[in-house]
């Protein structure tokens, strides 16, 4: 990668459901102000850096989840939805040659 590249961190320790796991996402990952906390706005927010200005748009983003299991084991619906949202976001990356690499420490 060229450029910028944004590496973030997920942290669920204590995320038990859809409203905690989306609460995080904002805090953790540093979404802005406009994020709804709702399935849409992560898709929106994981396929639009916009809102993203440290240091210029990034060339690729590594997202690193910890606690994935824990959180999958206490809502594995919301998990899933989740998992979809950013193995979308992956691909969405992928065909425009900016990777989005999403690291989950236990898998999705």
């Amino acid at each position: 990668m060229t450029g910028p590249t944004l590496a973030l961190h997920l942290r669920l320790d204590g995320v038990t459901d859809k409203d905690g796991f989306l609460a995080r996402c904002a805090r953790d990952l540093r979404f802005p102000d406009w994020y709804g906390r709702n399935w849409d706005a992560l898709a929106d927010c994981v396929t639009d850096l916009s809102w993203w200005t440290e240091g210029g748009e990034p060339s690729g983003c590594l997202l690193d989840i910890q606690g994935w299991s824990a959180f999958r084991d206490a809502d594995p619906d919301a998990a899933a939805i989740a998992a979809d949202i950013l193995a979308d976001a992956e691909a969405y990356w992928a065909a425009r040659g900016r990777p989005l690499v999403v690291r989950y420490d236990d898998g999705p």
